[in-house]
């Protein structure tokens, strides 16, 4: 069991009636509890708290009609990793595969796999399949992207990333996934933050990493090897980044660079797996990822804020702030 102390700090610039909706705070799974967490908003009117019932990725949703906007978030978190011996791992045939599983073997916006079908099989179609197959998929990508930070774009996909073989965290992610799902494999994106990368590599930051889909779980891989597999907090899944941006945003707003912060506060730190290591396969995915029950968004009344559900905290907007109406 590893346990976290994840902090992060959002600042923006608004000019004028602007909404953001936010994924910044980690996901309560089976495998990840989140044991004590506060939400301070300044600037903002909160509107509601909701928490995916597939993904269980939790999207705050503010508004606020312009100004300075400061979102803070800490919370300690706690992860149970299954560790398997990659060699008992077997893939799947999509005629077994659970239902929820198959929407992840398919093409997605920045994962075009049936472009990359020809290429994968070139490549890894007569590797042994099972979690070596994955592992060596993985590898390949770690060996021949560069990671260079403003080498892609908002609209740079799997391919463009195959043809430049320059990226970020992201672009590996996705490069890997494509490759995954163009021999049938089920992979999915995960965002978190990540404890043990290389500090050389600059602050810490929001991370892109890989889940694939093997035997009767989801096993972790971080195609960037920039950090150790058990040190990723999952805050959002999806089929890509398309699903799980830590902010999008709706106006006219100049963006800080956000702060992140992660600690460990328990285990031994020598434990965790480097993640260029395949020796062990790591998962954090047992199941449906979604365990609670959904709560209703709170109904918003014209004139009048929506209180976030607690733990938040909410810290009135500046003076002259005019409360938004809704529908």
């Amino acid at each position: 069991m590893i346990r976290m102390d994840y902090a992060v700090e959002l600042k923006y610039d608004v000019f004028g009636q602007s909404d953001f909706v936010l994924n910044i705070c980690p996901a309560r799974t089976r495998a990840q509890r989140v044991l004590n967490e506060t939400l301070e908003v300044e600037g903002a009117t909160p509107s509601y708290t909701f928490t995916d019932p597939i993904t269980a990725n939790r999207i705050n949703r503010l508004y606020t009609e312009g100004g300075p906007l400061t979102v803070r978030y800490h919370g300690t978190v706690e992860l149970d990793h299954v560790i398997d011996d990659p060699a008992t791992i077997e893939e799947r045939a999509i005629r077994s595969m659970p239902s929820d599983v198959v929407p992840y073997i398919l093409p997605s916006r920045y994962c075009p796999s049936d472009k990359m079908r020809g290429l994968a099989n070139a490549m890894f179609g007569n590797v042994v399949p099972g979690y070596a197959r994955v592992a060596s998929i993985c590898e390949w990508v770690t060996q021949h992207v560069r990671f260079k930070s403003g080498a892609s774009d908002a609209t740079t996909c799997a391919m463009d990333t195959f043809g430049s073989r320059v990226g970020v965290c992201r672009d590996y992610a996705h490069l890997m996934i494509a490759m995954c799902r163009a021999l049938n494999i089920p992979a999915r994106y995960v965002t978190g933050v990540d404890y043990g990368a290389d500090p050389a590599l600059g602050p810490t930051d929001f991370h892109a990493y890989v889940e694939v889909f093997l035997g009767q779980r989801w096993y972790l891989f971080d195609a960037s090897g920039l950090t150790p597999v058990m040190g990723l907090i999952r805050i959002g899944t999806g089929r890509d980044a398309a699903d799980v941006s830590f902010a999008t945003l709706f106006g006219s707003v100049r963006c800080l660079r956000p702060v992140v912060n992660i600690e460990l506060v328990s285990r031994n730190e020598a434990e965790l797996e480097p993640a260029a290591s395949m020796r062990k396969a790591v998962s954090t995915a047992m199941g449906s990822l979604y365990f609670h029950v959904a709560q209703p968004a709170p109904v918003v009344k014209p004139d009048r804020p929506a209180p976030l559900p607690g733990p938040w905290v909410v810290r009135p907007a500046p003076t002259g702030f005019h409360a938004p109406h809704f529908a």
